[in-house]
């Protein structure tokens, strides 16, 4: 029988400090990344769209 001190129990603190590393550390990064990068395809689509829906206006040229 194994005494009922804690020894071998360690698995599950080592397993429960990663599990808080990955949320604080990881989790933040990705959703910060992921962001940017809807960001950017959403930001290229609506200048595309802009453009086409106001091509032969002299603003345009401005903006070049």
């Amino acid at each position: 029988m194994e005494s009922p001190s804690g020894a071998g129990h360690d698995e599950g603190v080592a397993g429960a400090i990663v599990l808080a590393v990955v949320l604080v550390v990881v989790f933040p990064v990705v959703v910060a990344l992921s962001g940017a990068g809807a960001a950017g395809v959403l930001g290229h689509f609506l200048k595309k769209e802009g453009e086409d829906a106001n091509e032969g206006s002299e603003l345009i040229d401005l903006n070049r």
